[in-house]
């Protein structure tokens, strides 16, 4: 007896700004799709404006999933990602529907595919005495440490990415095992079969414009209001994983008065442009993705209809 065929389920991973949810819409508008979200900004309530998060209108139209989970208080892992994101898939499964998972944080759809190794779960107080070591010395100081105790995972992150470098430090401290070691030890298999497709500009130009574009459209709907809101919360602090996301750090660094008015925002398109920069190496590496150029208009989603057309037959 033959076995049961795995489910499908798509992958539609990107850069930020590249049109990521405007496609993911288009197709969930066409094809019995439900949108599972790939974005650790996302995941936070009252993160709005910064994020890009769907308008209430558009998520009440369409399925989404993973959006608006916890508060921007709380800390949130790949591994309850990964759990949280299977959870969606099986029901959306059961439904007779099909997930379409889209996205930027590669680390997430990394964790999805592969799983995760069971690693410590994180320590208040190591974290704490990691935070003050970093604002004595900076981040870049503590991935030099890292690349030290673990070079492997150090190649992976970026000098600035302080979230990365404190956990891969926290688990190395607290265990003496790098994070590659314990990565290395984990093999679960996701039980669906998958159709990746990777927008990939083929344009840079164009795609840092739009970056340019977006954050001042956001400064315009009121980003600093949002971030000014945030920071009124007296257990909000700038070392949050939710408050180091791109845009906000930078936000929130002016209105404490730490970074000039005239540069905050060129700053923070800087630092959206290193994110895609960093995106566009990942997606680059994936093996077996289906490219498309998300910059063609109506060609882009009459090829992205094709393959997920050939993909359930």
């Amino acid at each position: 007896m033959s076995e049961e065929p795995l489910p499908p389920a798509v992958l539609l991973m990107g850069p930020t700004a590249s049109g990521k949810t405007d496609i993911a819409l288009q197709l969930a508008r066409r094809l019995p799709l439900e949108i599972v979200s790939v974005d650790s900004a996302l995941v936070y309530r009252g993160m709005d404006i910064g994020t890009a998060k769907p308008p209430p209108e558009v998520l009440a139209e369409v399925p989404h999933h993973l959006i608006d989970l916890v508060d921007p208080a709380e800390t949130y892992s790949a591994g309850r990602f990964r759990s949280d994101a299977l959870h969606a898939m099986a029901q959306i499964t059961a439904r007779g529907r099909i997930p379409l998972l889209v996205g930027g944080t590669m680390l997430y759809f990394r964790v999805l595919r592969r799983g995760l190794a069971p690693m410590p779960p994180g320590d208040a107080q190591m974290r704490a005495r990691i935070d003050a070591e970093a604002r004595r010395r900076g981040w870049p100081a503590l991935h030099e440490q890292l690349a030290m105790l673990d070079p492997e995972t150090a190649a992976r992150i970026h000098p600035n990415d302080a979230q990365r470098i404190q956990r891969a430090l926290e688990v190395v401290r607290l265990t003496g095992r790098p994070v590659s070691r314990w990565q290395r030890s984990t093999t679960p298999e996701l039980p669906y079969r998958l159709l990746e497709i990777v927008l990939l500009p083929a344009d840079r130009a164009r795609l840092h414009t739009r970056i340019r574009e977006r954050f001042l459209d956001m400064l315009e709907a009121g980003f600093l209001d949002e971030v000014r809101r945030l920071r009124a919360r007296p257990e909000l602090h700038p070392d949050l994983p939710s408050m180091r996301s791109v845009g906000y750090r930078q936000a929130w660094c002016y209105l404490e008065g730490r970074c000039p008015e005239q540069s905050w925002v060129e700053q923070a398109i800087a630092a959206t442009r290193q994110l895609a920069k960093r995106q566009l190496t990942w997606l680059r590496a994936e093996s077996g993705a289906q490219v498309v150029d998300p910059f063609q208009g109506g060609r882009t989603h009459t090829q992205i209809l094709r393959l997920i057309d050939g993909h359930l037959r």
